[in-house]
């Protein structure tokens, strides 16, 4: 039991958060490479990124995962990139600070997604059976290259007014 919920029940709310901020973060750094803003969205994925990190921290763990590193990370990073945003409205250097951090807290969260998805999906465990099989280091080097690439774009094309 977690929060009076059922383990089961808990991680599957814990999925979908991370899944809204996903796709949330997804449809903003779209965004970011067409020049525009999207507050709703915008807000939307700071806060449910935030809140997969937090809902993390509640699983029953007795050491410190690589899980719970990555969530302390995307909290650092998603204070920052509010902190640009809210405080900073993006003027001068808050611009690109707020593209690098938000951009690395989705890439931690997609991280996190794909590494669930080998450990969970039979096709992909039976091709890297753990996180250092070829398969599983290719694919997340893969998405690693492309987020640098996506988020350096984004760095010179988001100038929003």
């Amino acid at each position: 039991m977690i929060l009076g919920l059922s383990t089961e029940l808990y991680t599957r709310i814990h999925v979908l958060i991370s899944l809204i901020a996903i796709v949330a973060g997804m449809l903003v750094l779209l965004g970011m490479l067409t020049r525009r803003r999207f507050p709703i969205l915008t807000a939307t994925f700071l806060a449910t990124t935030a809140l997969t990190s937090l809902t993390g921290f509640l699983f029953p763990n007795k050491t410190i995962t690589p899980g719970i590193v990555i969530g302390v990370l995307s909290i650092i990073l998603l204070i920052v990139a509010s902190a640009a945003l809210y405080v900073g409205h993006l003027n001068g250097a808050w611009r690109g600070t707020y593209v690098i951090c938000a951009n690395t807290a989705l890439w931690f969260n997609v991280f996190v997604l794909f590494a669930q998805l080998f450990a969970k999906v039979p096709e992909l465990k039976a091709i890297a059976p753990t996180q250092a099989s070829p398969g599983f280091l290719l694919t997340q080097g893969l998405i690693f290259i492309l987020f640098v690439a996506v988020t350096f774009r984004a760095c010179k094309r988001f100038h929003p007014e």
